[in-house]
């Protein structure tokens, strides 16, 4: 049996990475289930483990890596994780293996040549994913920063004030750019957000190609599939992935955002807007100084305030599906705490 070949989504969050996700699900040669983000909420617990090579501390890290994605608020179909066997099939004791064997397990019950993963934050682990043999192709979904910010400030995860946004922003796509000129065209491809949205059947054929696959036209059905529909029940933040691709959800950005916040975002990652062909609105508002500590102490309390917010107009029914998975990370740090 040939090998399962990853892929991987890397870029920001709220940059449209659900409906390409979606998109490629209609494949029957690939398989992208809804992320349980296993390296990004679990990497920073890692050290609660201790030693992975002692058979008990692998078998927690097991067991708890497999609770998430049972407890993922889009539910897996079709696969039973069974913790010994999962260990079984580990060539090394590692998170970096758990969330292999994982995703390929996922892919082998769905018949699928291809796994999809869109926990775009796994750029932090390009290196690790490298060096533990996974070596994906990676498909960097990119989007106007400044319509990021918009739908972060709408989302109930994230950074809120734009300062926090484009910096995060820009650090994530210079790190996607340098990971370009490490792997080279054969496993990077750049698609834009907006391109996607306009041209989807030119961009989804550039896919297909990329990938080494028939172009299917099933892709613009992602809509009426029952992945879908069960993402856009789990929470209000992904609704749109239940409609047909909304064409024109560009530049949102001019009537929602504040001159003074459209320029606080181009003087923090206006480089990078540049280097993905955006263009500036140049309001001239800041000079070429940085920021001082006194507007980066506003920034920072204003942040706080839009996150408390955020908090508190939480969609209910999203946060009922989500708070399995919280409780969980919550008992491993708690556990951590006490063994401290």
């Amino acid at each position: 049996m040939a090998r399962i070949q990853p892929i991987q989504i890397i870029g920001t969050q709220r940059s449209g990475s659900n409906l390409l996700r979606l998109m490629l699900n209609q494949f029957e040669e690939i398989t992208a289930p809804h992320p349980p983000h296993i390296l990004q909420r679990l990497m920073p617990l890692l050290p609660f483990y201790g030693n992975l090579q002692e058979e008990a501390n692998f078998w927690r890290l097991t067991n708890d890596v497999c609770t998430l994605v049972e407890r993922n608020p889009v539910v897996w179909t079709g696969i039973e994780l069974n913790r010994g066997q999962l260990i079984a099939q580990c060539k090394s004791n590692s998170l970096f293996e758990l969330f292999r064997v994982i995703y390929d397990l996922k892919a082998g019950n769905d018949q699928a040549s291809f796994w999809a993963c869109k926990s775009m934050a796994n750029i932090q682990y390009a290196e690790e994913l490298e060096v533990a043999g996974i070596r994906p192709r990676y498909i960097h979904l990119f989007r106007d920063g400044r319509d990021v910010a918009c739908s972060f400030r709408k989302a109930i995860v994230g950074e809120k004030h734009v300062y926090h946004i484009a910096k995060q922003w820009a650090r994530n796509q210079e790190a996607c750019l340098a990971l370009k000129s490490q792997v080279g065209a054969e496993r990077f491809i750049q698609v834009s957000y907006e391109d996607l949205i306009e041209s989807p059947e030119k961009e989804m054929r550039r896919i297909s190609s990329f990938l080494g696959l028939p172009f299917n036209p099933a892709v613009f059905d992602f809509y009426k599939s029952e992945e879908s529909k069960n993402t856009a029940g789990a929470g209000q933040m992904w609704a749109n992935v239940s409609k047909p691709i909304l064409k024109g959800n560009s530049k949102k950005y001019q009537k929602e955002l504040s001159a003074l916040d459209i320029a606080i975002f181009e003087k923090q990652a206006g480089n990078m807007l540049l280097a993905l062909n955006y263009a500036l609105e140049n309001n001239g508002i800041f000079g070429s100084a940085p920021f001082s500590k006194a507007e980066l102490s506003k920034f920072n309390l204003e942040n706080n305030r839009l996150k408390q917010e955020a908090s508190l107009a939480v969609d209910p029914e999203g946060m009922k599906l989500r708070q399995p998975q919280e409780e969980l990370l919550r008992s491993i740090r708690k556990q951590e705490l006490v063994a401290l």
